[in-house]
């Protein structure tokens, strides 16, 4: 069959990753082989394919397609997070659509809905990964929420808790207003925020009343004023000494608020008064507690004022925000407003801004969790790659603080707690074991128990993740886990490395009593060509989808990869995919050069380029090898060994970009440029059989090395160069041997020299069928040297060389030097050489006269910057030295 002009991707794509499929080669069970296993960080069910996926991805698919290749039983388990925020946003809006409120539905109407929303749109991800080739095990497919997960979310917080590990407390925590839930920290992305700086006036008490007395507070958030429960100043300020112990009033509302003293308070910031409003910050209300004042909760759960904030109940904080300032003003109370740049804290998820609020919550204490998790990084148990973020790691553990994992959400794990009508409660599995642990704890048989409303934290079902995919908690010392586990390589963002990574060794080390897998890559952040993070909102986030119909999967892989150094972030450009599409094509077109344009010298009995494995032809038609043809497969083969073993460490050290990069070097430059050409046979001649059969051998090889981060051009090319019934996808790597440091040098010198003889021929416009001679001044020993490719050389620039003396006195030479060796090119004179010296002379000497003019002119010199006259006359320079050059070489050609 014909070859297409060009690869045709989306036929390859399709054809193979069905037949791969049809094939079982994703899928995975336990055997006698050493296993590699990935488990895919689980995309959430809301989640579209993007950049940052299509990253992530191919890292994980590269690593498992190339330990497949070596033998391992590769297993790649896929996905979902049932992301609970995200989910139940999605829900809301869908029933919006319909007209009907989460409000007016109980929560197993709710659920039901979102049940129904996750089965038509949820995981439509999971089927796009299929788009980029991922040969993930389909097979074994997870879920968050699939059941036998659940159950297991559900008893590990049962026994936490039974450890007194997880425990129930009313502290100040992050709010979402927008998702009205509560965030971890770690959920908080904090961000500079162009703000205003309120400075406003608390008069003095003075004889049971406001006086004209005032001391100043500067506030970024004059919303919550009528929140306020006392000043705070620092006991070393002379400003304030005066004032301790005494009162001050809060504007609007006048009331009474006392005057403290902590060494809390900066001096040196706005006027070194502090408005404590302990319901509303996190440090407020720790000088809440140590000065037992009272705390005054001026907002609702949807971020707007509730009743007891007096003013403006009902209206957003916002536009309270600005609604306060020209009633301050009225007052008398505001003094002046500066310009501020503040750090303020978004939700994760929804990006509303966070409310710090004092709230009765679940929390799990991290701190006797978190030991094991961070000596296993620190002595390398687990291996960062890159290692600098150890240094990230060890600090957010050393500093670590409990985790809240409850949520006011009803899409997720319901918490497992029951309680009474007065409040008290117990923590079981379900509701009959609650009734059991409630009697026996309360003496109260048949109690009514409701359970939480709430639900866990997503990351506190996806901690589990590395064990539970292999049921290792549901269904402990199974086949599975006791095999898969540890997993090996863990690929994820460095961003979540808390919410995540972290929380998942503590996971493995608590409940497998081992890590959960060996060694983490941390992968960059997907950036435009301006540095900016790609989103929806800024419209810089690619079509990925589109790109891929566009320039084919391979070529989308390629670009990702091309510039992706491990942990640096990368800065995406669409020219990366194109220079993508090029390779493919560049390998498409060395196919078809080698098994349709040359004939081989059996023509008799084979058509040309296909062979059945092994079996060698019968012909009279048969011609030796010729000696270049030689050198070249000895040295080709050479470099593929010594590529190998170069790939084989950054393999090791996670150094996939630069992996790519070599293997992308060895096929465009050394293969397609350097041998394919020193190989070629004279035009219209048939190429030597051995020749031909080592040719298809290197092009097998090489499908081999770059399969993993193109898959479906290397399976489509390996099926055209042989007829075969064996796939390269799941083909053992070829074994690579030592290399020859002496055949890898003469080919290195035989490169420059054919590149320096090319450029010569260009220079002094000598066409190729003028035949050269090079002298060659070595000694013996580089004489040798210099043999091993002579007949390389002087095939592929037409030469003749010649060692030794003999140099014709009365010719001239190009004399260049390589190592020690110093060879002396003839110069030969053509008169299409000698037209263009003329003619580029002529063009220098018209650009000098203008240059001349222009700097003779007075008017110019006068007015011309300083910078602009030095760059005139630097042309003029160079025009005459250029002009004395071209002169020169007209006089020695006479």
């Amino acid at each position: 069959m014909e070859l297409s002009k060009n690869f045709t991707h989306n036929e390859a794509e399709a054809k193979w990753y069905q037949h791969w499929l049809d094939k079982g080669y994703f899928y995975s069970t336990p055997d006698e082989r050493e296993a590699y296993t990935i488990v895919m960080p689980p995309p959430n069910v809301t989640g579209v394919l993007h950049m940052g996926h299509a990253l992530n991805n191919t890292i994980q698919d590269i690593l498992i397609r190339r330990a497949r290749m070596q033998g391992k039983n590769a297993c790649w388990i896929p996905g979902t997070d049932h992301a609970s925020i995200a989910t139940e946003a999605k829900v809301v809006a869908m029933l919006r659509e319909r007209g009907i409120t989460k409000s007016s539905l109980t929560r197993d109407e709710f659920l039901g809905y979102a049940w129904e929303w996750k089965e038509k749109y949820g995981g439509i991800i999971l089927h796009q990964l299929k788009k980029l080739g991922y040969s993930l095990d389909w097979k074994r497919t997870s879920f968050t929420m699939d059941e036998d997960y659940y159950n297991s979310v559900i008893k590990i917080f049962v026994a936490l808790h039974e450890k007194g590990v997880i425990y129930r407390g009313k502290r100040m925590i992050n709010w979402d207003v927008r998702a009205k839930t509560a965030l971890s920290d770690e959920e908080v992305i904090h961000k500079e925020v162009a703000s205003k700086l309120y400075h406003v006036k608390y008069f003095i008490e003075e004889n049971g009343k406001p006086s004209d007395k005032f001391i100043t507070v500067a506030t970024v958030r004059p919303e919550t004023i009528t929140g306020d429960t006392a000043i705070c100043v620092n006991p070393n300020d002379e400003r304030y000494t005066q004032l301790h112990g005494r009162f001050a009033y809060v504007p609007l509302i006048n009331r009474r608020i006392p005057i403290i003293a902590d060494d809390y308070v900066t001096m040196d910031f706005g006027t070194g008064a502090l408005k404590v409003t302990p319901a509303h910050d996190v440090n407020d209300y720790q000088l809440g507690q140590k000065y037992n004042l009272e705390i005054i909760d001026t907002m609702n759960d949807d971020g707007t004022m509730s009743e007891a904030a007096q003013i403006f109940p009902g209206i957003d904080r916002m536009e309270v925000r600005k609604k306060i300032i020209p009633l301050l003003e009225a007052a008398g109370n505001l003094s002046k407003i500066e310009d501020y740049i503040s750090q303020v804290g978004f939700s994760e998820r929804t990006d509303a801004i966070v409310e710090p609020r004092l709230s009765l919550q679940w929390w799990v204490s991290m701190k006797a969790l978190s030991t094991p998790a961070l000596k296993a990084v620190m002595d390398e148990e687990i291996k960062f790659y890159p290692p600098k973020f150890k240094n990230t790691y060890r600090h957010w553990m050393d500093n670590i603080k409990d985790w809240c994992i409850s949520r006011q959400l009803w899409w997720g794990h319901r918490i497992p707690a029951w309680y009474d009508n007065e409040g008290r409660f117990v923590v079981a599995e379900d509701e009959t074991k609650a009734k059991e642990i409630f009697n026996k704890k309360y003496s109260i048989a048949n109690a009514e128990l409701k359970q939480d409303e709430d639900c866990l934290d997503t990351w506190f079902s996806s901690w589990l993740w590395p064990f539970e995919v292999f049921k290792g908690y549901s269904n402990p010392g199974n086949a599975d886990i006791k095999y898969y586990y540890p997993t090996n390589t863990l690929v994820t963002a460095p961003e979540i490395i808390f919410f995540w990574v972290a929380r998942m060794i503590m996971a493995g080390f608590e409940y497998m009593d081992e890590k959960p897998f060996k060694e983490v890559y941390f992968t960059g952040i997907v950036r435009d060509k301006q540095g900016r993070k790609m989103s929806k909102s800024l419209g810089n986030s690619p079509d990925l989808l589109g790109l891929i119909e566009q320039y084919g999967a391979d070529a989308v892989r390629f670009g990702i990869m091309i510039s992706s150094p491990a942990g640096n972030d990368l800065l995406f450009d669409e020219s990366a995919l194109e220079q993508g599409r090029n390779f493919n094509n560049k390998l498409w077109n060395a196919l078809k050069l080698v098994i349709e344009v040359w004939k081989v010298a059996d023509s008799e009995t084979a058509v040309p380029g296909f062979y059945d494995q092994g079996k060698l032809p019968e012909t009279s038609h048969w011609i030796p090898q010729p000696e270049y043809c030689q050198f070249a497969i000895d040295w080709f083969r050479n470099k593929l060994n010594q590529t190998k073993v170069e790939l084989d460490n950054q393999f090791k050290d996670f150094k996939l970009s630069e992996a790519l990069k070599s293997t992308y070097i060895l096929i465009w430059d050394d293969f397609c440029s350097s041998y394919l050409e020193w190989i070629k046979p004279e035009y219209g001649q048939p190429i030597d059989y051995e020749t031909h059969q080592s040719t298809i051998t290197f092009f097998e090889e090489l499908m081999e090395l770059i399969h993993p981060f193109m898959p479906f051009v290397s399976e489509e090319i390996y099926h055209k160069l042989r007829k075969r019934t064996d796939d390269l996808c799941v083909k053992q790597l070829s074994v690579f041997v030592p290399f020859d440091h002496e055949i890898l040098a003469a080919g290195s010198y035989a490169k420059q020299i054919i590149n320096i003889v090319r450029n010569l021929r260009v220079q002094d416009s000598i066409k190729n069928i003028t035949q050269l001679e090079m002298f060659v001044f070595a000694d013996e020993l580089e004489k040798e040297f210099v043999r091993m490719y002579q007949e390389t050389v002087e095939k592929n620039v037409n030469l003749k060389m010649i060692f030794g003396e003999g140099l014709d006195l009365e010719k001239k030479y190009h004399k260049f030097t390589i190592g020690k060796i110093i060879f002396c090119v003839e110069k030969v004179i053509t008169e299409d050489y000698k037209q263009k010296l003329l003619a580029d002379l002529e063009h220098q000497k018209g650009f000098l006269l203008s240059v001349q003019k222009k700097l003779g002119n007075e008017k110019f010199v006068q007015n011309a910057k300083p910078e602009v006259l030095a760059m005139e006359q630097k042309k003029m320079a160079d025009a005459e030295a250029r002009i004395k050059t071209i002169q020169e070489s007209l006089v020695g050609l006479n």
